[in-house]
């Protein structure tokens, strides 16, 4: 009776652990923007790049409208991947923005470096007169030159949504649905990327968490950065402002008692995926 209960048990134990094996593999990884009544969708890879053009914008102190034209175009001329060759826009033309070295963006090396290139966008975007108050596919098209100027309009929604949510003034609109990290997370490569985006921000270190100084439409600028590159840095959780995004839930931002005036990101820790 007792090699029975065990041999029960263990089996228990193998359903279960299959069981979530085989859920895990049925997550479908997005992310997701939802800001009013309107929603958009990226790839998690699609994500991360949306979330370093906004994030750039932010630096600069430009407002959400140029990261909403920055995306549009992105997405036509990339399809916000960091692609290595050229398209309809030129046979040299790379990168998120598909940018051409003849024609005096940078080095071949330079429009790859997505955070080059995004600022390069904004160089060029922001000698535009009155861009702010134009049509994206107007103000995309004074920038990119393309030989296909229409087709910028069918990604404004995409734009608006993920500048919204990006820049902070969507507070809690971006989520991402992920599998469970795989191997641990690194605080010192969080902090990098950040620092990166966003320019020099007031960082410690507390364990597995990075926690950042800031508040209002930055702070939720920061914490969605980092729910859009959760499925790369490993991150578990993030906190801001009297709401939590927790990884495992999947079920969306939701009420807790973060406190106002800092962001904690948290990784993975030691021993993930071992």
């Amino acid at each position: 009776m007792l090699l029975l209960t065990l041999a029960l048990a263990g089996a228990g134990i193998y359903t279960a652990v299959s069981f979530l094996q085989r859920s895990e593999t049925l997550v479908s990884e997005r992310c997701t923007a939802d800001v009013g009544t309107q929603s958009a969708e990226l790839a998690t890879d699609q994500a991360v790049n949306a979330s370093l053009i906004t994030a750039v914008a932010v630096q600069r102190g430009l407002p959400p409208r140029a990261a909403s034209i920055a995306l549009a175009t992105a997405m036509q001329e990339s399809k916000l991947r960091n692609i290595t060759h050229g398209d309809q826009a030129g046979p040299d033309s790379r990168g998120l923005f598909q940018q051409r070295p003849s024609q005096g963006w940078g080095t071949e090396a330079q429009v790859m470096d997505p955070y080059y290139a995004a600022n390069a966008f904004y160089d060029a975007l922001v000698k535009v007169p009155g861009y702010e108050s134009l049509e994206i596919t107007d103000a995309a098209q004074r920038v990119q030159r393309s030989a296909y100027p229409l087709a910028y309009a069918q990604h404004e929604d995409m734009g608006r949504s993920f500048a919204s949510g990006l820049t902070g003034q969507a507070p809690a609109s971006v989520l991402c649905t992920l599998r469970a990290p795989q191997e641990p997370g690194i605080p010192a490569a969080v902090e990098s990327q950040l620092v990166q985006a966003y320019g020099p921000l007031a960082i410690t270190t507390e364990n597995d968490s990075l926690v950042v100084a800031a508040d209002g439409t930055q702070a939720w600028s920061v914490a969605q950065w980092a729910v859009a590159n959760a499925k790369g840095l490993a991150v578990t959780r993030v906190d801001v402002a009297g709401r939590s995004w927790d990884r495992e839930d999947q079920g969306g931002w939701q009420e807790s008692d973060a406190p106002p005036g800092k962001v904690r990101i948290t990784v993975a820790p030691a021993g993930t995926g071992s």
